[in-house]
């Protein structure tokens, strides 16, 4: 059993536009002692379902501003990863895994039965999720990608090793300051609802070892499987793709995304949200919403 902890209810009450009902999965397989929770709007019989993954160290409370977006159009799936949110939070670091999350998230699908996916995606939800249609291909539809990329086994170089300090070197690093570095223009109390989760540092395993699990030597775990998602993306994704681009995002900004959008077959030219940063979503979630569902013509 995975001893974890679980986020007081108290701590999510009054979060600015985020007033989504709460959904939870307590029994998934391999899971079954973490609650897993997960935003679920819309129709629950729509057609198409919009996936949106979340990274490092935010949560769904980041696609607050897409969700009724996408939910006028179709059921709007967003759960938060394990250690996140208000999903348990494993206590010992060595539990979260490439695979750990990796395996989570193909197995929410599975229990979901999710169909006809746009999938969502941006930093670790990208690193992740880019490498989940390869194993369900008839689920996935569409791509809308924004400031992410694919594990390789090389050095991430001095950008992200500047982030990874920032976030692993203090005993309680701070979330909200986190957020108004890497979000240009996000107000105070929306910064601090990315704190609301961790109510002190034991909660915060999964924010130390995130930045970790970017392998940076070609036998790390994760590779191998990011190598292959990347020759799907080359060669075999016969799905629509939308890209848009946080500019001021020195770490997965425009030129990685450039170097993504080489990749992934048939990725138009991007969507630039200017004063976007690392967080686009904060910047430029509901235009970018907006310009996804026009360019897909839902």
């Amino acid at each position: 059993m995975i001893k974890a902890l679980r986020t007081p209810e108290e701590r999510f009450q009054n979060l600015p536009n985020y007033d989504f009902t709460p959904n939870y999965i307590d029994d998934l397989e391999g899971y079954k002692n973490l609650r897993i929770h997960y935003v679920d709007e819309g129709k629950k019989d729509a057609e198409n379902v919009f996936l949106l993954l979340h990274g490092e160290p935010s949560w769904s409370f980041l696609y607050r501003k897409m969700i009724p977006v996408f939910a006028e159009k179709g059921r709007v799936i967003a759960p938060d990863l394990l250690g996140f949110g208000k999903s348990d939070k494993p206590v010992d670091e060595d539990t979260y895994t490439f695979h750990f999350h990796r395996n989570y998230l193909l197995k929410f699908i599975e229990r979901l039965d999710l169909q006809n996916i746009t999938l969502v995606v941006q930093d670790w939800g990208g690193l992740l999720g880019l490498t989940l249609p390869m194993e369900m291909e008839d689920r996935f539809k569409r791509l809308l990608i924004m400031n992410t990329a694919l594990i390789n086994g090389k050095p991430a170089g001095p950008v992200f090793a500047e982030w990874m300090d920032a976030i692993v070197k203090p005993e309680n690093v701070d979330l909200a300051t986190i957020f108004q570095k890497h979000a240009p223009g996000i107000s105070e109390q929306d910064a601090a609802a990315y704190e609301a989760p961790f109510p002190d540092r034991t909660y915060k395993a999964g924010v130390r070892k995130f930045p970790v699990l970017v392998a940076q030597e070609p036998h790390l775990e994760g590779v191998d499987i990011s190598l292959k998602a990347a020759e799907f993306w080359a060669s075999k994704w016969n799905g629509e793709t939308f890209m848009a681009v946080g500019m001021k995002d020195k770490m997965l900004g425009p030129v990685v995304m450039q170097h993504m959008k080489a990749l992934i077959k048939g990725c138009p030219e991007p969507l630039e949200i200017e004063n976007g940063g690392h967080f686009v979503q904060e910047a430029g979630g509901e235009l970018i919403a907006k310009k996804g569902l026009e360019y897909f013509k839902l």
